[in-house]
């Protein structure tokens, strides 16, 4: 498991049954020691990823009040209850929304169906390459990815790697249904060409600032 995946970062997390992880060989530095689990490390350990992971999970622990009796397990399995419920809304939120913007969605796109996938989306426009749609957003303030997000075969297969890939958006718990609104008004705006009111990109505040300070 990659801990970046629950918010934590870049580091790798092996769960193994003692009796296996004794037996089999593992690619080491020669000073490392044979027992497990310090023969599974490379070299020396990543102290700031392991506290880092544990802020984590503290983390994670804490975004449902819990009894004060419940174990950091059972807190946590609180916590991403609560998590997934939210996300569900958010999903099925953004799904209705593109469904009125002139881009095809990859996945998942049946409403009924939206609690079997999560709040990712891919999509490309007709009108504009991946890269450019990012760009665009991103001069919103949107962070999005374009590409292929080492999804290399799957682009290939789905003929998208040749044109730049997919434009992918990413929600999670913190997002909310105001930030979906005023994103899907401004994807419009960037495909169409529509004027909104739209956050001012990064350059137009800093000219103001400038104006300003004149």
């Amino acid at each position: 498991m990659l801990t970046v995946q629950v918010f934590g970062p870049h580091a790798g997390v092996l769960y193994t049954r003692i009796d296996h992880s004794e037996r089999l060989r593992a690619y080491k530095v020669r000073p490392a020691s044979d027992a497990p689990p310090y023969k599974w490390e490379t070299g020396t350990q990543s102290h700031e990823a392991m506290a880092g992971t544990t802020a984590a999970i503290e983390y994670l622990a804490s975004i449902v009040p819990t009894a004060p009796d419940l174990n950091r397990r059972e807190s946590l399995v609180a916590a991403m209850t609560a998590i997934r419920e939210y996300e569900q809304g958010l999903t099925q939120h953004l799904s209705e929304g593109l469904a009125q913007v002139p881009v095809r969605v990859y996945g998942i796109t049946d409403i009924d169906r939206v609690s079997g996938r999560l709040p990712t989306f891919a999509l490309t426009s007709d009108r504009h390459t991946p890269r450019q749609l990012a760009e665009a957003l991103g001069r919103r303030g949107y962070n999005l990815w374009d590409g292929n997000y080492y999804a290399l075969a799957l682009m290939e297969r789905l003929g998208l790697e040749k044109n730049g890939g997919a434009l992918r958006i990413g929600l999670v718990h913190y997002n909310t249904h105001d930030e979906i609104d005023r994103f899907l008004a401004d994807l419009e705006s960037v495909i169409v060409g529509r004027t909104t009111h739209a956050v001012p990109s990064v350059e137009a505040v800093e000219s103001a600032e400038h104006t300003a300070q004149g």
